[in-house]
């Protein structure tokens, strides 16, 4: 008889581990608090960027961390709040802003892009589910020459510490690469080795796929806490009733921190709120994938519809859309596109990584 292995959470992380589980030969249940291949899974841009090494705790955003503070339209953001476990967090990231400590997190970030990159290109060349995958490449856009000066030596870093390099294409050489560009920005610089896809398209028909080769799902069963004894695992305290399993992976993003305690481990963990917008295809629609650098926005094409997103927000579990900061996403688009947004709101989302 196979083994039972219990993964909490439902997102491309859960899925995932569901996937390979499986193939290994586990019996495997899925659940969630929500519903399977929602929050961050489903509303963020699909970029699978391993050109995307350096993290957050990239020096220059100490600063932009300080200054956002009374500067509410940041797209980087940390709003003003009095948590204990926020305030520790944002300690030791703040100790941990700077080159050393940025390019060593950079270097275990690379091996894991890198990683999942392979294996993406991996599990649809069997082209058992779609999720509208394109190995076009990601193009980041600068307005200014002082953006594409700054962009121009980050990628040289890349280049030469990571080895990541890109094609420099400059702002008359634009509209003809990209026609859904305007004329009169400054340059762009793209990263051939990424692709993107639709993030719903991935995680609902990868589920759909791995329901048929017996995979469990179970929405909206909230793990409330963990009983363990000589620090095994029991069961987990869940809505609906206990679950037992004889292996555990917890795979719950931004929600793991709630489970610290009864896995006795510390898990520095703080939500990062993000935003996007889904219209039908601009008449104009990009081919690529795109960054505005200089606004942290990010603009995806689908087969089926255009989205837009951006943001990292420190507000705790607010889940709140204020229509300002949709609006913020397209106003930054119209600066680069001809066509920010198609003619119809399909969706508006927030949600946390």
């Amino acid at each position: 008889m196979a083994e039972r292995v219990v993964v909490v959470g439902g997102g491309v992380v859960g899925i995932a581990c569901a996937h390979y589980l499986s193939c290994g030969g586990y019996d495997v249940t899925v659940v969630d608090q929500d519903r399977i291949g929602g929050g961050c899974s489903h509303g963020n841009c699909g970029h699978i960027c391993a050109s995307h090494v350096l993290p957050l705790n990239e020096p220059a955003n100490l600063m932009a961390g300080l200054a956002s503070v009374v500067n509410p339209r940041s797209p980087f953001r940390v709003r003003p709040q009095w948590r204990p476990a926020l305030l520790r967090w944002l300690w030791e990231f703040a100790r941990r802003c700077n080159h050393r400590h940025a390019l060593s997190a950079g270097s275990a970030m690379k091996s894991i892009l890198d990683a999942s990159r392979r294996e993406y290109e991996a599990l649809f060349r069997t082209r058992e589910f779609e999720a509208q995958w394109q190995p076009l490449g990601l193009l980041y856009v600068l307005r200014t020459g002082r953006g594409m000066d700054r962009f121009a030596a980050q990628d040289a870093m890349l280049r030469d510490t990571f080895g990541v390099a890109a094609t420099r294409i400059e702002g008359s050489e634009l509209p003809e690469f990209e026609p859904a560009l305007r004329s009169g920005l400054a340059g762009g610089f793209l990263y051939q080795g990424d692709a993107f896809l639709r993030p719903d398209a991935l995680t609902g028909n990868w589920r759909r796929w791995l329901a048929r080769r017996g995979v469990r799902f179970e929405e909206n069963r909230r793990v409330l806490g963990v009983e363990t004894t000589a620090g095994a695992i029991m069961r987990l305290l869940a809505d609906g009733g206990d679950v037992t399993a004889d292996h555990y992976v917890f795979a719950s993003g931004a929600w793991s921190a709630a489970l610290a305690a009864d896995l006795g481990c510390p898990l520095p963990i703080e939500p990062g709120k993000g935003y996007s917008i889904t219209t039908t295809r601009p008449r104009n629609c990009p081919r690529h994938a795109m960054l505005f650098t200089e606004h942290r926005v990010g603009a995806t094409p689908f087969d089926d519809g255009f989205r837009l997103g951006s943001m990292m927000e420190f507000a705790g579990f607010d889940a709140t859309l204020p229509r300002w900061r949709i609006r913020q996403l397209v106003d930054a688009a119209r600066d680069y596109l001809h066509e920010p947004t198609g003619g119809e709101v399909l969706e508006t989302w927030c949600g946390w990584r």
